[in-house]
């Protein structure tokens, strides 16, 4: 506390972020500030009215660091990237990662078409959207299609006119066939154009236009005809009625809903484009104990809007924005024009809050059993391993490690990490063995730790862009027993690293045990969450390690120096390691030794023995 003493004494009268990191240099909290000297200190003083969650962050802060800015807005830019990068424990976190599709018309190729797509691009082409999700972006599609009979094939035109015979969507009526030469570029114009029209919302426009098609269609006595176009007018039109909202304007606006219970939050968003609601969706969010209403739709308008495409004129929350102007500021910067965060207190966007309000308490009430359950599976479960262990520390993140290998050689090894008691599959590593040969699994896992440290190490005095190994896990399991604990303690010992290690153990049917831990061995109730969470770190880590292995000996990824010696093939090769343990024990090994492995003849063994002797 000394060092913190004194560097709280040197905080600067400058806006800027603030990260807090515990005892083993994790960042546990990130946050920003107007002027850091004053936000910073009150974390350390001794005055009442700090919520929950404050209390407990502060006492496992163990260090902090500040990053000086030029502005509020530059500040909360920064907090947020650093949220997104750390995941900090007592920050509140968007736990939904989702990707809207849009309606993209390459307007930027010759004979424009109309598709779906997740990213939007940097190019000529036309964006509409985002959808929140592809069931209402397929029906906009479908009577796009039916209506303007846009191509969909991926031809280059023009190099590609007149080539092929048009496909089977020209002979059903749902393309006009550009391929063909016989359509312009104007009168396909005309079809984009009206697509352009529908997207933007301007169907009265289309709908007119429409319905003098069909008069005339039925005039000329066409019926197949008119009856298509019939059934297109009222696709559009039940489309359109379903999407208006009462009182809206024409603009772009979100409206906010939130509900909240113990560990959890969900917020429910209305999507109105053009004043009609073009969908609805909710975001899980989870936060620590004790945080305030207000923080969560805050930190969830920070969170979503700083990584979706598309950011409305207008977002409307029941919740108080204590941090409103910055964001406004930062969010219309990102849009290029001016966007609001509204909180109504009367009238129909009032009520529309009020209604996204009770849709994210219906949400959260629906979900709550499964959210409870959760929990049980999750946090509930390292609750247990920690009474089970007799531990005070946090398993916020568990790496297990687990070697692979073909009768002792080909190892391989992965690493899964566990966070919140819940797998985080992009952080997962795989290792391939570079310098065991043999079946040795204790030098295969002293290799694999020293690297994956030896990693931290480095990025930590690097400060490396793009970090792989950046963080410190809270405690490390290792599918194995104490032979395998010792040795990776032995190993990080020697690294400097102050990790806990825990073994994870089977019975004689193969199927887990229990843990290790500080040489003892540590049962849970098999009925038990924490056991249930062990043997799925446990599956999971062999599972991963497996399928590495599986990967890399199809893609004929691993070589061994014995493939080149003429005449020893997979099976020899496999028998000389068995026999001798690894290449060493070959190279030593004389004619006559060599010429005692099952399989080996004489011709086979003076071939190995020359070939590691340089004779010919």
């Amino acid at each position: 506390m000394a060092d913190i003493e004194k560097k709280l004494k040197e905080l600067p009268d400058k806006p800027g972020v603030y990260i807090m990191k515990d005892n083993s240099d994790n960042v546990i909290y990130v946050g920003k500030a107007k002027v850091l000297k004053n936000r910073v200190r009150q974390y350390f003083q001794n005055s009442g009215g700090k919520s929950v969650k404050v209390v407990s962050m502060v006492n496992h802060i163990a260090d902090f660091e500040y990053i000086i800015t030029d502005s509020e807005v530059e500040a909360l830019i920064l907090e947020n990237n650093l949220i997104k990068k750390y995941s900090p424990k007592y920050n509140i976190m968007l736990t939904d990662d989702k990707t809207y599709p849009y309606i993209k018309l390459t307007t930027n190729e010759m004979f424009p078409r109309v598709i779906m797509t997740r990213q939007r691009g940097k190019d000529k082409a036309k964006y509409f959207g985002p959808f929140t999700s592809s069931a209402m972006v397929k029906e906009n599609l479908e009577i796009i299609n039916n209506v303007w009979q846009l191509r969909r094939c991926r031809k280059k035109f023009p190099a590609d006119i007149g080539k092929e015979r048009p496909c089977l969507n020209y002979h059903i009526g749902r393309c006009i066939a550009p391929c063909t030469g016989r359509v312009s570029e104007e009168e396909y114009k005309k079809h984009t154009d009206g697509v352009e029209d529908f997207l933007n919302g301007r169907q009265e426009k289309i709908l007119e236009r429409l319905n003098a098609e069909m008069a005339q269609a039925s005039e000329d006595m066409e019926y197949e005809k008119a009856a298509k176009l019939r059934d297109s007018i009222a696709a559009i039109k039940r489309l359109g009625e379903k999407q208006v909202v009462e009182g809206m304007s024409d603009c772009d606006r979100d409206v906010l809903g939130l509900a909240r219970a113990e560990g959890d939050a969900v917020v429910q968003v209305f999507f109105i484009r053009g004043g009609k609601l073009v969908g609805r969706e909710h975001f899980m969010l989870s936060y620590p104990e004790g945080a305030e209403r207000e923080n969560t739709a805050e930190t969830f308008i920070k969170q979503f809007y700083g990584g979706t495409p598309f950011i409305p004129k207008e977002i409307l929350t029941g919740s108080v924005i204590e941090d409103r102007e910055v964001i406004e500021q930062w969010l219309s910067s990102v849009k290029g024009q001016k966007v609001s965060i509204v909180t109504p207190k009367k009238g129909e966007k009032h009520k529309l809050c009020e209604l996204a309000d009770k849709n994210a308490a219906l949400i959260l009430d629906k979900f709550g059993d499964e959210l409870k359950r959760e929990h049980n599976r999750t946090t509930g479960a390292l609750e247990e391993i920690k009474k089970a262990l007799g531990v005070d520390f946090d398993l916020d993140r568990i790496e297990s490690y687990d070697i692979s290998n073909t009768q002792g050689f080909e190892s391989v090894a992965s690493m899964v990490v566990f966070e919140g008691g819940k797998p985080k599959k992009s952080d997962y590593r795989k290792f391939k063995i570079k310098s065991v040969y043999g079946p040795n699994d204790y030098a295969s896992m002293e290799e694999v730790i020293t690297r994956r440290f030896l990693r931290y190490k480095k990025e930590k005095e690097d400060g490396t862009e793009k970090p792989k190994f950046n963080i410190l896990p809270s405690v490390l399991f290792i599918d194995g027993g104490k032979g395998h604990v010792h040795i990776v303690e032995k190993t990080l010992e020697k690294l400097g690293i102050n990790v806990p290690v825990c073994g994870m153990v089977k019975d004689s049917r193969h199927r887990t045990r229990g843990l290790i831990y500080n040489g003892r061995d540590v049962l849970l109730p098999p009925s038990s969450e924490g056991f249930k969470l062990v043997t799925r770190i446990q599956d999971e880590v062999h599972r991963f390690a497996i399928e590495f292995h599986r990967r890399a000996r199809e893609n004929k990824e691993f070589h061994s120096v014995l493939e080149d010696i003429k005449g020893i093939g997979e099976v020899r090769r496999k028998r000389l390691i068995k026999h001798f343990g690894d290449i060493e024990g070959i190279k030593k090994a004389s004619v006559e030794e060599l010429a005692l492995v099952e399989g080996m003849d004489r011709p086979a063994a003076k071939a190995v023995y020359n070939f590691f002797n340089k004779k010919e």
